[in-house]
């Protein structure tokens, strides 16, 4: 009689064991990361940046939810991408609680980037914010203390970091081919945000001192702190030297709208010529050495001289990596494949760190109109 009941139990088991495995075998696979969307949350749409994640029309991304109060902004913008009102969310608890969100990207003015990485770094959401990466250096501090508690990433993003001619100077300044570097010269700007036609939800602050830290000199003069803080490895300046001035305090009267910041270095010379005052929209960059220059005009156009007696010629930059020209699949790969980026790198908070201070002590230099060193007070 147990040998009838062992039988019995040892069929019953195999039984089991063989639907179990058949079931499984009939049933769909689940989808991998790389086949699901990526959930982004947005977090404001007073910046007029927030367009190009709307207009991205990729589908490895998807936006799960928008945190925004003012309601005009939502009425655009509802209007204009035909967005359903159960996309909306009137605070950053709602969007985690119901959206659930992988990661956020921030288009709200830059005094509020603390608020927003103060919520989501704990929860280890990550985390990216429209340049710069905060309006004032004791904000930067703060985001920098919430990082070492958290190690939540934290990125930055500007629109030069998605250029080919970006990184194609780097690697010719490391091959050599202007021969050292002694100076760059960063041109970045427009005739003025009202100018070029910025929406009243994104001048209402950009124009503010304290929401935006400054005007035209944090506007436009973090590109240039960026960049050489990326070639240069982190090497910080020894002194700031900075002239802000107004050209036109009918429009603009709370900020500079005309700056030039000079950043010394032991071997070289940054001149960021950040302004709200230009003929034009430029983003270019000039990068002399002992032997010639790389004058990147703007994304693509290049043009080198390695030598005077050859002359200058057009030099068609090598593609960068998809992931550094999109800043959304960046976010994407670091949140999802731990994806790490090269230190001192465009989109790292220890260059944007170092961006913060630039910017404080220009406009510290700007005030007191003299040269300040690094280390300063």
């Amino acid at each position: 009689m147990k040998k009838i009941r062992f039988k019995l139990s040892c069929f019953f088991i195999l039984t089991v064991c063989c639907f179990s495995f058949l079931t499984r075998a009939n049933t769909p696979p689940e989808q991998t990361n790389e086949d699901t969307p990526f959930r982004l949350g947005i977090i404001g749409l007073v910046h007029d940046h927030v367009h190009w994640i709307f207009n991205r029309n990729k589908k490895d991304i998807i936006i799960v939810g928008i945190v925004e109060t003012n309601p005009i902004a939502i009425s655009k913008f509802q209007k204009r991408y035909k967005l359903p009102d159960s996309l909306f969310f009137d605070s950053y608890e709602a969007l985690h609680n119901k959206a659930k969100p992988e990661a956020v990207s921030a288009f709200n003015p830059t005094n509020k980037h603390l608020e927003v990485i103060s919520f989501f770094a704990p929860l280890n959401i990550p985390i990216m914010v429209e340049k710069p990466l905060a309006a004032t250096v004791e904000e930067a501090e703060k985001i920098e203390q919430l990082y070492e508690k958290y190690k939540t990433p934290i990125l930055t993003n500007y629109e030069t970091s998605w250029y080919d001619s970006t990184y194609e100077a780097k690697k010719l300044i490391e091959q050599k081919r202007i021969g050292t570097l002694t100076k760059i010269v960063f041109n970045t700007g427009h005739p003025g945000p009202q100018e070029i036609g910025c929406s009243p939800e994104f001048l209402a602050w950009l124009t503010d001192p304290i929401q935006n830290g400054a005007g035209a000199l944090t506007d436009f003069g973090c590109y240039g702190a960026n960049i050489s803080t990326w070639l240069l490895k982190g090497t910080p300046p020894t002194r700031v030297l900075c002239s802000a001035r107004q050209t036109k305090p009918d429009r603009y009267p709370k900020v500079d709208d005309d700056t030039v910041i000079f950043l010394e270095y032991p071997d070289q010379q940054i001149v960021i010529q950040a302004s709200w005052n230009w003929s034009h929209n430029r983003k270019d960059m000039q990068l002399y050495g002992t032997q010639g220059y790389i004058d990147a005009k703007n994304s693509r156009a290049m043009e080198v001289m390695e030598n005077e007696k050859e002359g200058a010629f057009i030099h068609t930059p090598s593609l960068a990596d998809e992931s550094q020209k999109d800043p959304f699949r960046l976010l994407l790969e670091v949140t999802r494949n731990n994806k790490k980026l090269e230190p001192f790198g465009l989109y790292t908070l220890e260059n944007n760190l170092m961006v913060s201070k630039i910017l404080a002590l220009a406009k510290k230099s700007a005030k007191l109109k003299q040269p300040l060193p690094w280390d300063v007070d």
